[in-house]
């Protein structure tokens, strides 16, 4: 695989510094079901990379500790970290709201058949990966076979009462293909609604549109298709200053499979450690500290957070 580091190093970003913090984004493992071209964590069947206990525990204090109010869980497929449900049940009762970042297909997989189940029960909010209501184009993009199973996965969810039940909130993301940013959130959101309701008889509450990473697997296909500085260029060119105030680094904390924490999803994938420390710095180190005002690492990459209408974990910014 081709590393983009290097060429996203140096950078124009402008500065900017933390806000009060909000959500604890947990990266639970790189262990997954699928292995889509999108994906900027590289994750798939082959990973072996797994939270263990022990850093759940650390996690739950820090959440404890700090008083953050959401744990967005994500991964790999997090589902299929062993310790899942025990870090959802201790974060429910702690009164968290939890995230899950579901992509569908693992609601089938062998083993998994309760899970659905399970996250209803804890009323998890499921953010569901489908970029799109077209066949062809999720399993181009996801493998194939993948779109079918996505559907039978919502199908399940809504009959548990996701999408329905105003406790049981099921969230979709879009991701473009190609070099491509996303189109209009709120235009393509009554599209999405309309075509799952009348092929399949799915519903859900909110589309987010979310901007490909120039980084890890997505990053290296582009490079190796002469594309990067095209692409890096398109995300540059539709830079919004706007945006800026709005981007999820600000209140948000990631920390990854071992414990150690980021600025954001993406800075873990590229192993860019938190607030341009030159050190590692584990969750635990944090337990005393104050992290408002200090310092985002940034590379180029964060122009994908910024261009056109803006993306984050929640969607489109603008």
């Amino acid at each position: 695989m081709k590393d983009t580091y290097p060429l996203l190093e140096k950078t124009d970003f402008p500065a900017i510094k933390r806000a009060p913090l909000e959500t604890l984004q947990v990266n639970l493992g790189y262990l997954c079901n699928q292995q889509c071209l999108h994906c900027h964590v590289d994750a798939s069947p082959r990973r072996k990379e797994i939270m263990s206990h022990e850093t759940i525990t650390n996690v739950l204090t820090f959440l404890q500790l700090k008083n953050i109010k959401t744990l967005d869980l994500t991964g790999g497929a997090p589902e299929m970290n062993p310790h899942f449900s025990t870090l959802v049940k201790a974060a429910r009762k702690l009164d968290i709201h939890v995230i899950d970042r579901c992509n569908l297909t693992v609601l089938l997989e062998p083993g998994y058949e309760k899970t659905a189940d399970f996250l209803a029960e804890n009323a998890v909010e499921i953010v569901a990966s489908l970029p799109c209501y077209l066949q062809e184009n999720v399993d181009a993009q996801r493998g194939k076979g993948v779109f079918d199973g996505s559907i039978k996965g919502l199908q399940l969810l809504n009959s548990l009462g996701y999408g329905s039940d105003e406790k049981l909130q099921l969230n979709l993301v879009y991701n473009p293909q190609g070099i491509n940013l996303p189109p209009s959130q709120a235009e393509l959101e009554p599209a999405y609604k309309k075509e799952l309701k009348q092929r399949f008889g799915i519903i859900f509450n909110n589309l987010y549109t979310i901007t490909n990473m120039p980084i890890k697997r997505f990053g290296s296909s582009l490079i190796s298709n002469g594309l990067f500085e095209q692409y890096m260029q398109l995300l540059k060119s539709s830079y919004s200053k706007d945006n800026l105030s709005g981007v999820m680094c600000r209140t948000t904390l990631s920390v990854d499979w071992q414990g150690y924490v980021y600025d954001c999803d993406f800075n873990q994938m590229l192993q860019l450690t938190a607030g341009l420390s030159t050190e590692k710095t584990h969750l635990n180190d944090l337990l005393q500290s104050d992290l408002k005002g200090r310092d985002i690492a940034i590379m180029d990459h964060c122009y994908g957070c910024t261009a056109g209408q803006g993306s984050s974990c929640g969607g489109a910014l603008a």
